[in-house]
């Protein structure tokens, strides 16, 4: 279930937000190079203007509060530009609107740029379209390994692991789960986990050539 509200005109406040309003800074891979803070959803706004937005559960949470029962809906979404690039983030409110509109910020807020590429032994045709080596994420009880496919093998991953990789521009994966995966936050989180170790794996610019990796 996609999910658009009307973005407000963005009315920079740092100083990274007025270098991308200036357009000294056009490309989003800066800001993560440098390791830069993104406080402002306007830079994401700016820089990923096709993100688009999943929301993957709505759930009612109940609360005891000294005055009583507290009553708020929690909301799981996804964002990204099926090239790349995708966030995971959460919002509670006591209204479904607003719940969703805070999951979406703090998606873009979780914003990552996913490292794709051909690691398939059996696939050379070195598209960017799969994970370029077998990785895990963790998330509460739930684990998940995504394993490198040959094109047209699609995303052999529960509906939740193919919401996010589908945004993330991921066409074809393996995939093992462990756990209860049927919990959307932990299995989400754990498919995003995932994703985010696939940066952090140190490689040889040669390595990521042989595995299809654009660098």
């Amino acid at each position: 279930m996609a999910n658009n509200y009307t973005k407000e005109e963005f009315v920079p406040k740092t100083q990274l937000g007025h270098l991308v309003k200036e357009g000294k800074i056009t490309d989003i891979d800066e800001i993560f190079e440098k390791g830069l803070p993104i406080m402002e959803l306007g830079i994401v706004d700016t820089l990923l203007p096709d993100l688009e937005e999943e929301v993957m559960d709505v759930n009612l949470v109940q609360r005891m509060h000294k005055s009583g029962r507290k009553v708020n809906f929690r909301v799981i979404v996804a964002v990204g530009n099926k090239n790349g690039y995708v966030g995971l983030g959460q919002g509670k409110a006591k209204e479904v609107g607003p719940a969703i509109r805070k999951a979406v910020d703090n998606a873009k807020f979780n914003i990552i740029k996913v490292r794709r590429g051909c690691g398939d032994w059996g696939c050379v045709c070195g598209r960017e379209h799969t994970v370029p080596f077998k990785i895990e994420g963790k998330r509460g009880s739930v684990r998940v390994t995504l394993i490198p496919a040959p094109g047209g093998v699609g995303l052999a991953i529960g509906n939740v692991g193919k919401t996010i990789l589908g945004l993330a521009g991921i066409d074809d994966v393996w995939s093992q789960t462990m756990g209860q995966t049927q919990t959307t936050i932990n299995f989400a989180g754990a498919v995003f986990e995932a994703l985010k170790e696939l940066s952090k794996v140190k490689a040889t610019t040669r390595d990521l050539k042989n595995l299809g990796c654009i660098v």
